[in-house]
């Protein structure tokens, strides 16, 4: 799976939260400043290049949708950074977590608990 750029995955998120939409409508969903519609349209063209996402024609318009669903690119991008900073131990990432977000012992339980729940 290919990586996206800054402003390809703030696209994206916006799409995976809005599921379809024309370039307009993620146009409004953007914080100021605005890029230019142009812009945007660009992005979504590189998105479609790139396999992430695909359109529909409505009227004289596109509705664009994602093609990646978010987990997976989620747990491509988290394996990644596993892989390229912590040697790829996940051990290693949560100590490191752990560390330098001070999490308590009760956080960490918490979190194990919600992992379980997970599994299930």
């Amino acid at each position: 799976m290919k990586q996206l750029t800054k402003a390809e995955e703030e696209v994206m998120q916006l799409l995976w939260t809005l599921q379809k939409a024309n370039v307009a409508s993620l146009l409004d969903e953007l914080p100021e400043p605005k890029p230019a519609y142009n812009t945007v349209s660009t992005i979504i063209r590189i998105l479609e290049d790139k396999g992430f996402v695909s359109h529909e024609k409505v009227g004289k318009g596109h509705v664009y949708f994602p093609l990646v669903k978010k987990e997976e690119y989620s747990n491509q991008r988290l394996n990644t950074l596993v892989d390229g900073y912590f040697q790829g131990s996940f051990k290693s990432m949560v100590s490191f977590f752990m560390k330098k977000n001070d999490i308590s012992l009760k956080e960490l339980e918490e979190i194990m608990k919600n992992i379980k729940e997970e599994e299930k």
